[in-house]
């Protein structure tokens, strides 16, 4: 029997997928499943949608709900799976607060999973949220598609487990001890996976396929063709071969022969090979077999979480069930630090090993080491266990990603003192806190650390709701002179609301930071939160100064873009403050730590940039719907955006003309062509002409500009070197006749006419609804005059002879009677334009309408397969696939990190650089890399290093930049030879002898002032200065730069 709280919102009917899809279980009763696309819309780009029907139908048992347990469910409840019932017949205890982020002090004595039980309902109201009571048997698990069992003792792992494996339900098993995690995954002996990897299938050009017995196919342009798998066969499959035609819409099992070549067996009965085609990788499900869990206890297949303890899972496979153990026969776990305890548990774990199947060498000092924490209980161990088995939950009910075979076991025993003296008993001694579970594990030293520290979160979103939740767990901030300071500029929105847990519903449009802290602050009213909403930029930095920065002793970044990183990395060196970096990319993230002294930065290396899309391939040949989708942003931009920001610089500036005409190249006439277009030439009365508008704008793009390609390259067109002009990547596209019966057409018009009224303040005339039918009758009485192919119409081919031809000169006659036809500002009183923010996660503002029609249209023209309005709002608008579970586990990690750079840990390798992929799975360790050194006459300095001159000297006056350049000879036997600040050099020996000598005398900050041109705020207290320098020999050096302060 169970009691739910499941509110029922309005759904959209779906067709339903029963749940015997994935893993044969019965399938329920069920009703109509709704996938919100607004809240689930980041997840959908992670799991897809055929996945997240089949979590819809799925129910989920969750046992235990501490810490661990709770992090499990919220993951498993935000990510939408059609029911969780949790179950827990304990009753919470103060200890309790040390990671079980929904249970208050007023909660101590109620029942843990009646207190769980709301707090979990508002994460997701479309997912019932329900209590199991009773006791915990094998017949109250039938009902279920999926069994998690946490806090449990072995045996009842073992009853649930195998009664699990019989009746084909999915098993799980999490436990957390301290500082190590246990996860085990049992889903039936016939689990089917429909993606192993989620990645999207490998699509590639190719230029030839050979017709003989080993075939040889040859990707065009060489590129590679990334489709070679050590671990499993790869099938593909053609489309769009001419000659070669057998080949279309057939799977061929692959052989890799090169990076660029690979074989398809046998082509020779085939036709030959004329021209095009794309080859696809085929993705294919696969069937895995698990064993039961008491047959993999016995012998158990291990998946390894770091290769530099590749030994440890077998060790802690055995640890495991000696707690097991020592609490049956104890009936409590090891006491903390308790050298009596950690010695009966080490001869249980010797004596259990010595009758396993799979005997493994045990580390005494590690079981030492579990057995002193096994009592602990920490937050950011918590995240990281209970995320792992929550994804593995999603992937046992949407049938997507390779699970978990069989067992994993992680660690972080780094995170102990690096010393190697052990804390005392009486250093953990409980003294009835909140953070006594997490006081056993470091003791009260550490402790007090903890609650005195004041810490930066760059960032409210879902990193930095779970960067509050682990510090106000761990107490960071709880003391009087601790602080979390949080800034984050963004205000909430509904697809924030899946993964940012501390958010709800009604937060909606409120600002990210001042919820996210308050929401941390109702989990630990202790915790001081201090929310800001700023950008971290060169104009906060009167707020973000040094008298901010001095205070910190870290920071944690939790940002979505590289340029906010790389500005918090340089921050974090100037003021030698250790940086916890991350990132999430649907179910991979990442996990850096910067350390003053100790690692390279974040800016020390960075990732090859995107790779841009040829000028070329997007005016004139695309040959995918990412060319279409991005030629369509262009347009939004070059029609609602820019001509209405040239506008309004027009009205507003006197001398916009005049610097406008300074700019090199093509850039002035082009300005000031659509300055007059907006202005003169396409300027609307009324709401009928912008739909008259649409109507030429269609025209222009999909039938005019085609046909003149065409005209200029005709499809049996062919280069010098006689090759057909229209083969490789270059499509032969055709011209699209508008069609008022066509759904996408009109669509474009609608989008598009409503959108440049919108730029001009013109009502539309109708609602939404209504809307459609008005257009279909104004444009059918929209004549177009027939196309006549242009002569001299230069087409460009190649990038090279585009960008050429943009920075050419623009002829001043054109640029001078476009000026004398534009109206004067003062003959416009009152008229101005509205330049649009493109905005793709409102459905009604029909941005998205316009760049999913004109995309699909010019795909028309291309014959490129089209795009639903879902995948367009992914590729147009950069959207970064997110899901709760990869968020919360890299922050977990993070979190561990934290301990070690709070207790000063200075060994690189007690420190863990992370790189993990849960969809495969994949867990990847690393130490950070070391600062690279460098060297000036017998000096090493690395990043971390800088000259620090006061300028202020005894007598209270400045030091003049003579005597600055005398400091260096005289203290480090460096001769300057240039000086700068910022982008302005402030001395060099090639400059002006009368300005070199006026500059001498003066103050340096009057030098640096005079240099650039502009005074230095008053709460800055120095400068950074750049110097070049030769030795003693004359010989140029490297050096740091110097931090001049002289206030």
């Amino acid at each position: 029997m169970s009691r739910d709280n499941s509110p029922s919102p309005k759904r959209r009917r779906l067709e339903n997928h029963c749940a015997s899809e994935v893993n044969d279980n019965r399938c329920d009763t069920m009703e109509p499943q709704e996938i919100d696309e607004g809240l689930y819309s980041r997840q959908l780009y992670v799991l897809g949608h055929e996945a997240m029907r089949r979590m819809g139908t799925s129910s989920v048992l969750i046992c235990g709900m501490k810490g661990l347990g709770v992090e499990l469910a919220k993951n498993v409840v935000l990510a939408g799976v059609r029911s969780v019932t949790i179950y827990d017949p304990e009753d919470v205890k103060l200890s309790h607060l040390s990671s079980q982020f929904f249970f208050r002090a007023e909660d101590v004595g109620k029942n843990c999973a009646e207190v769980s039980k709301h707090r979990l309902a508002e994460l997701n109201s479309y997912v019932r949220v329900s209590v199991l009571e009773g006791k915990l048997t094998t017949e109250a698990v039938k009902q279920f598609n999926v069994v998690v069992l946490t806090d449990s003792d072995l045996d009842t792992q073992k009853e649930i487990g195998d009664f699990c494996h019989k009746h084909n339900i999915c098993f799980l098993v999490a436990s957390t001890r301290g500082l190590s995690g246990q996860i085990f995954c049992d889903f039936g002996e016939n689990f089917r996976i429909v993606d192993a990897t989620g990645e999207q299938p490998i699509s590639v050009l190719i230029s030839h396929i050979s017709c003989e017995e080993k075939s040889v196919v040859t990707c065009s342009d060489e590129t590679r063709h990334n489709l070679d798998n050590a671990l499993e066969d790869v099938y593909v499959t053609f489309s769009e071969v001419e000659g070669m035609t057998e080949v279309n819409g057939r799977e061929f099992k692959m052989a890799g022969i090169g990076p660029f070549t690979f074989s398809i067996g046998d082509t020779s009965s085939f036709g030959q090979y004329v021209k095009g085609g794309i080859v696809t990788e085929v993705k294919k499900p696969k069937v895995i077999s698990f064993k039961s869990f008491s047959d993999s206890l016995a012998e158990p297949e291990l998946l390894v979480s770091d290769f530099a303890k590749w030994d440890r899972p077998g060790q802690l496979h055995v640890a495991y069930q000696a707690l097991h153990q020592y609490v049956k026969e104890v009936g409590q776990l090891p006491r903390p630090y308790n050298k009596d305890d950690a010695a009966r548990f080490i001869a249980i774990a010797t004596s259990i090993n010595g009758v396993a199947k799979s005997k493994v060498e045990l580390d005494e000092q590690l079981l030492r080491k579990v057995a002193y924490v096994a009592s602990g209980d920490v937050s950011p161990m918590q995240a990281v266990i209970g995320s792992i088995t929550a994804q593995e939950v999603i992937k046992a009910c949407s049938a997507k990603f390779q699970p978990i075979k069989q067992w994993f076991y992680f660690d972080a025993f780094e995170a102990l003192p690096e010393e190697s003296s052990e804390l005392t008993a009486e250093a953990v001694t409980p003294t009835g806190s909140r953070y006594d579970a997490q006081v056993a594990v470091f003791g009260h030293d550490v402790q007090k650390k903890i609650e005195k520290l004041r810490w930066f979160i760059v960032g409210a979103g879902a990193l930095g709701c779970e960067l509050l939740k682990n510090m106000a767990m761990m107490g960071v901030g709880s003391s009087p002179e601790g602080a979390v300071y949080v800034t984050d500029m963004d205000t909430i929105e509904k697809s924030n609301l899946n993964r940012q847990f501390l958010f709800r519903p009604w937060h909606i449009q409120k600002p990210k930071s001042t919820t996210a802290v308050a929401a941390a602050m109702e989990m630990n009213p202790a915790l001081h939160g201090v929310a800001h909403q700023n950008r971290v930029c060169a104009d906060t930095e009167e707020t973000y100064n040094d008298t901010f920065f001095e205070s910190l002793d870290g920071v944690a970044n939790a940002l979505d873009n590289v340029d906010a990183r790389l500005y918090m990395d340089r921050r974090c060196i100037y003021y030698n403050k250790p940086l916890l970096e991350s990132g999430t990319l649907g179910t991979k993230g990442n996990v850096q730590v910067i350390l003053p002294h100790i690692t390279e930065s974040y800016g020390s290396s960075q990732d090859p940039p995107e790779k841009s899309i040829p000028i070329c391939t997007l005016k004139n040949f695309p040959n995918a719907i990412e060319h279409t989708l991005q030629w369509a942003r262009d347009a939004f931009e070059g029609i609602f955006v820019q001509p209405g920001d040239y506008v309004t610089h027009y009205l507003t500036d006197p001398k916009f003309i005049e610097r406008t005409l300074k700019i090199q190249g093509m850039q002035p006439l082009e300005i000031l062509t659509q300055l007059k277009r907006a202005l003169v030439d396409v300027k609307p009365k009324s709401f009928e002409d912008c739909v008259k508008w649409a109507r030429q704008l269609f025209q222009d793009y999909y039938y005019n500009t085609i046909a003149q390609l065409l005209y200029n390259f005709p499809p049996d067109h062919m280069t010098s070197n006689n090759h057909p002009f229209w083969s490789g990547p270059k499509r032969c596209p055709k011209p699209v006749e508008f069609d008022v019966k066509n759904h996408t057409h009109v669509d474009f018009i609608m989008a598009s006419s409503v959108l440049f009224a919108q730029t001009y303040g013109i009502k539309v005339p109708k609602a939404r609804h209504e809307l459609q039918s008005y257009v279909e009758e104004v444009v059918s009485q929209v004549t177009v005059a027939p196309f006549v192919p242009q002569t001299g119409v230069t087409i460009h081919t190649t990038d090279s002879e585009a960008q050429a031809a943009m920075s050419g000169a623009a002829d001043q006659d054109d640029i001078e009677r476009i000026v004398n036809t534009l109206p004067k500002p003062g003959e416009l009183n009152g008229f101005k334009m509205n330049p649009l923010e493109f905005e793709k996660d409102d459905d009604t503002n029909y941005h998205m309408d316009f760049i999913v029609a004109t995309s699909n249209l010019r795909a028309a023209n291309y014959s490129i397969p089209p795009a639903d309005k879902h995948k367009s709002k992914l590729i147009a608008g950069k959207i970064i696939p997110a899901i709760a579970t990869t968020t919360s586990m890299v922050v977990g990690l993070v979190c561990l990190e934290m301990y070690k750079v709070i207790q000063g840990h200075k060994k690189l390798s007690s420190y863990k650089n992370a790189f993990i992929n849960l969809a495969l799975p994949l867990f990847g360790f690393s130490e950070p890399i070391a600062a690279p050194k460098n060297k000036y006459n017998d000096v090493q300095w690395t990043l971390w290093d800088r000259f620090d001159v006061k300028g202020i000297k005894p007598d209270g006056t400045e030091m003049t930049l003579e005597e600055f350049i005398a400091y260096f000879k005289t203290h480090h036997g460096l001769e300057i030879s240039m000086l700068s600040h910022d982008v302005a050099i402030i001395y060099s020996f090639f400059m002006q002898a009368d300005k070199v000598q006026q500059r001498m005398k003066m103050p340096l900050s009057e030098v640096v002032n005079q240099a650039g041109k502009k005074k230095t705020p008053s709460y800055v207290r120095s400068v950074v200065l750049e110097i070049c320098c030769t030795n003693s020999s004359d010989e140029d050096v490297d050096t740091p730069y110097v931090k001049y302060t002289f206030r």
